[in-house]
Parts: C-alpha cells; structure tokens; sequence
C-alpha cells in the first residue's frame, strides 16, 4: 500500500442497508508531487531525434513543478505524430478525430472549470483539417492551452506539403515545389481573437517551459507555436532559428507591449526566424465565464423549484 491509500474500514450497516460515510479527503499539502516515472506511460515512438520528445518532456516537467495531480492531468490530441502525445502521458486524456481535438477539449474545458486542458497538435491537424475550429475556440476564448508542433511537413503520412510548407518545398503532393503561399500562425491566432499567443522552439527547452508556464496561468485561449523539426522528412528546416547551428534565436524585444495587437502583428511579420517569446497577451472574459453566468441567472428564475415542477414549467411553455 503506498502513502497515499486511505485505510480500509468496513461500513456499517443498518436494517440490511449499507449507510454512506465519508471518506476524508488527503490535503494537496499532504501528497508528494508526481515524478516523471510515475508520469510517463508506453515509450513514444517517434523517431530518433524528433523535436517532440522535447515538447514531451517539458509537459512532464510542467507537471512535476505544478504539482499536477493525475487527477488534474487532461492532454487532448487530433492525429498526426505530435498527436500521439495522450499514449505517452500517464493521465486522463484523448486521441481524438483528426482536426478535431479543439472541440472536444471544448467540452471538457466548459464542464470541468476545476481543469486546464492541454492540446497538442500539429501543423496539418491545426491548421488544415482542423483549421476552422482552431479559429472558432480561439475567437470564443475557451480556458485552454494549444500547444502546435509545426514541422512544415506532414510526416506521419510520410512526406506531403502541410500549411505552412514554405513556397517551393517539394513533396510527394508537389514534386515540382509547393506554389501555395503558407499560413503565418502567429498572424492568424492573433487574426481569430486567440487572448494568449506565443512563440517558441524545440531547440531551447528553457524556453518552452515558460512559455508553457505562462500559458497555464492565462485565464483564456492561450496558443503557442513550437517549431519542432522532422528529421525524417525535413531536416534542418528550422537550423536558422538554432544557434548550435549557426543560426540566432532572437527573442521578444524587452519593451514590446504585448498588449498592442498591431506591434504583435509586425513581430509575427517578421522573416524567419523571426522572434521567441509572448507575442500577444489580453485579459478578456472567456467562454467558460459566460456560460457560468447564463447558467447562474438561469438557475436563480427556478430556485426553490423541484426537478419535476421545472420540467412542468418549461413544458407549459410550449402550449
């Protein structure tokens, strides 16, 4: 039996009747933190050198550090390589439809206000398939964190032009290089009303961390963009953004205002590599808010009322 098992004590019985009592619940100051052992689930199965193991492993550590309870722990994913996130975390979660994970998570996140739901996804399930209700979830500011790992390509369906491919990638859907202007990613989520947008790198686990960390605590739709490489089928594709290999990672200037939507859309304009960093961050009311309101008001014009006699009222509305 571990330190956290409650003691079985028989209940006592009344008249052949079992009579509830309750079971005391243990103090979060009482239980010890999850550890990555205790976190981790089946061994992923991406490939050797991927940038997903890094995103991985940083949840694991934003786990450990918020003291994330498994009870606690909802990580929601569409299809696709980074999708595989849920088989990988010892937790409650999803692997969902392909595109679909946002809503879903919606539900979730709309019924269970005591969670914070993690998304994970890539470029192809966030911003193709799953594209309209990335902009949907973004513009209602439902309470979660999207966590995209763009790698320019689609690389579970082995090597075919993705969104945000860049013009002239060539692939098996265009051998001849991609003639399709990308999608910026940044410019859209501030673009559909996303509260919380970020940007970042697998190559800098520091950083992903806290920019995990800040999208936690904001209280709204928070997005972040993790370039993660496809060694696979892209390599090098994001070298210029990895000072290990020459390349610079330029961060969020110190006096941005990230407040200011037209000063994070120029950041987000810029040519790649870009910048790292918390490109836009408001507080507004989100969805969960809302609904909690409507369904308070909604709760008080029947207060008093017994199931059945609430039942009968709505129905005589309708004569």
């Amino acid at each position: 039996m571990n330190d956290l098992a409650i003691p079985f004590t028989p209940l006592p019985r009344t008249g052949g009747n079992i009579t509830s009592v309750p079971i005391p619940a243990i103090p979060d100051t009482e239980r010890k933190g999850l550890t990555k052992k205790e976190i981790a689930a089946d061994h992923p199965t991406w490939c050797p050198g991927c940038g997903d193991f890094s995103v991985l492993a940083l949840y694991f550590k934003l786990i450990e550090k918020r003291k994330l309870w498994h009870e606690k722990v909802t990580t929601v994913a569409g299809i696709g390589c980074s999708s595989r996130f849920p088989y990988f975390v010892q937790a409650h979660g999803a692997h969902y439809i392909h595109g679909r994970a946002l809503p879903f998570a919606s539900g979730i996140s709309l019924s269970r206000p005591d969670l914070h739901v993690f998304v994970f996804g890539g470029d192809g399930d966030a911003f193709s398939i799953g594209g309209n209700h990335f902009n949907h979830t973004a513009r209602k500011n439902i309470k979660m964190t999207y966590c995209v790992m763009d790698n320019w390509v689609y690389g579970l369906t082995k090597k075919q032009t993705s969104p945000t491919s860049p013009l002239g990638f060539k692939s098996k859907t265009d051998q001849w290089g991609a003639v399709d202007y990308p999608i910026n990613p940044m410019k859209q989520a501030i673009a559909a009303g996303a509260s919380f947008v970020a940007r970042t790198t697998h190559t800098n686990p520091n950083h992903v961390l806290q920019m995990m960390e800040a999208a936690m605590d904001h209280e709204g739709f928070s997005f972040i963009e993790c370039l993660s490489e496809c060694v696979e089928f892209y390599e090098g594709a994001f070298d210029a953004s990895n000072p290990r290999k020459g390349g610079v990672f330029n961060q969020v200037p110190a006096e941005h205002d990230v407040t200011d939507e037209m000063a994070a859309y120029k950041l987000a304009d810029e040519a790649f590599p870009g910048r790292f960093g918390i490109f836009y961050k408001v507080n507004k009311p989100t969805k969960n808010a809302k609904e909690a309101g409507i369904n308070q008001a909604a709760m008080e014009k029947v207060k008093g009322l017994k199931d059945w006699e609430i039942l009968k009222k709505n129905f005589d509305k309708l004569k």
